[in-house]
């Protein structure tokens, strides 16, 4: 294996593990969640959070939790004279996962126990005093998916007879941001870098692109870019190298593309798109060879029958015309014979 073939073997393996946690990423970074604690939820007290406000705090929960929550993160934001605890669960798989209201509680049950006790190592019984008070903890359910959230976002929808029982059944809320949702121009008018990623994150299929090109405002990307840090563009460009490749785009165009980020040189991102359905063209084509391929083979047993052949001849001739195995010419015998 050649040098060229070992780095793309390892980008594609390291992009496989980056996909499973996109969301996370997005949300690990301090600047990202902070444009989407001011613009993206509708909480006064959240409209000033800097990047500085945000201490990621999610080894000290996610481990109590199986792999498949990898992607969850937890974060303290520091208010003036406050704080609260941000958890978000990243749900970036096609089918809907129906049990998460469930998963955030245990997040908030754990939270305010570790709190509590690190409360009491400071101060011996503050917990059992009047004024005690435990932080509050915004929950958050990031869904990307293609199709619609159907899972319930309220705790008291899982619970039997919470309808009967009311207010004795604890009961929350979720706050669910769930990409499709937003139009493009919603997007556009936050004049951010997460606003970018999310309308990337929302390309589906060539005809996704097509209307992005389309709706896309002139400057736009020149006005949210031009200021960003480098360390930002390096991270968004990993970011849409994954968000690119569940469109299936060869490596070599998810190169080019996130390349553009990374120069600034977002006036040349959306000027094209026709190779962006080159995959689809390819299956199309495959599939036409296939289609032709198979009526060749129906033709040529059909011939050999009319002049009376043997079946062994029949697969030998198949096998010898179209390089097919044994075994493959024996199906097509028992499809076409």
């Amino acid at each position: 294996m050649t040098e060229e073939k070992r780095r793309k073997e390892r980008k594609r393996g390291n992009n496989a593990r980056y996909r499973d946690s996109s969301g996370k990423t997005i949300f690990g970074d301090p600047v990202l969640c902070s444009q989407f604690l001011r613009n993206y939820v509708d909480i006064p007290i959240l409209k000033d959070v800097k990047p500085e406000d945000i201490e990621d705090v999610s080894e000290r929960y996610v481990h109590l939790f199986t792999e498949e929550r990898n992607s969850d993160i937890v974060k303290k934001v520091h208010l003036e004279n406050n704080s609260f605890f941000m958890v978000s669960l990243i749900e970036h798989k096609s089918d809907v996962d129906y049990n998460v209201i469930m998963q955030v509680f245990r997040y908030i049950t754990f939270i305010w126990e570790d709190y509590e006790k690190e409360q009491e190592k400071l101060h011996a019984g503050i917990s059992k005093t009047e004024g005690f008070r435990y932080p509050p903890v915004l929950p958050v359910i990031f869904y990307d998916g293609a199709e619609n959230w159907t899972a319930t976002v309220r705790l008291h929808d899982r619970v039997l007879l919470s309808d009967i029982l009311g207010k004795y059944i604890p009961d929350y809320h979720c706050l669910l941001i769930q990409l499709n949702e937003y139009s493009n121009e919603e997007l556009m008018k936050k004049r951010d870098e997460l606003s970018i990623l999310m309308l990337i994150d929302k390309l589906k299929s060539a005809g996704d692109y097509a209307r992005l090109n389309e709706e896309m405002e002139e400057d736009y990307l020149k006005i949210v870019l031009d200021g960003s840090p480098e360390y930002l563009l390096k991270l968004m460009s990993e970011i849409v190298e994954t968000f690119l490749s569940k469109l299936n785009i060869p490596q070599e165009e998810v190169d080019v593309f996130a390349g553009k980020i990374k120069e600034r040189k977002m006036g040349e991102l959306f000027k094209h798109f026709e190779g962006w359905d080159v995959q689809a063209l390819r299956r199309e084509a495959k599939e036409a060879k296939e289609e032709a391929k198979e009526e060749g083979i129906c033709k040529l047993l059909k011939g050999i029958k009319k002049y009376h052949a043997s079946r062994e001849e029949a697969v030998n001739e198949i096998m010898e015309a179209y390089e097919l195995t044994r075994e493959s010419a024996e199906e097509k015998m028992r499809l076409y014979w």
